[in-house]
């Protein structure tokens, strides 16, 4: 696999987990939303969610890349190495959100609640399984 493809499938699934963060939010009853966190967090502005947006698929390429790297050395399937990333990037990275419940210039917007919680933390074990598998499936 080419890194430029890579790289694409990381935007790509970065852009499903933006498209669909509506549907969890209902389905988990919780207003949570990356977009809105990294977004508000960029600008105070009118344009928080293209930035957020902008922002989150920029990190999805990144990971692809990474993922992509990761793929060339170990032998596992790669389906499965996507998946175990994203959820150990998401068990290694979820603890910021008390960081981010004190800190965040938008705490208590709309989008940016309580993220040290186990509704949250549900709520992003399933965002980032489903980034790993649709990063799987087209990488």
């Amino acid at each position: 696999m080419s890194r430029a493809r890579a790289a694409a499938a990381g935007a790509v699934a970065a852009a499903v987990w933006a498209a669909q963060e509506p549907l969890d939010q209902r389905v988990f009853g919780y207003d949570y939303s990356d977009v809105a966190v990294l977004g508000k967090f960029l600008t105070r502005g009118r344009g928080w969610r293209r930035v957020g947006c902008a922002f989150h698929v920029a990190n999805g390429a990144a990971f692809g890349l990474v993922y992509d790297e990761a793929r060339r050395r170990l032998d596992v399937d790669p389906r499965r190495l996507a998946i175990a990333m994203a959820l150990s990037e998401h068990l290694t990275l979820f603890s910021l959100g008390a960081l981010v419940d004190r800190y965040h210039p938008a705490r208590g917007e709309p989008g940016v609640p309580r993220l040290f919680s186990g509704r949250a933390f549900a709520q992003a074990t399933w965002r980032h399984a489903l980034f790993g598998w649709v990063l799987g499936r087209l990488a």
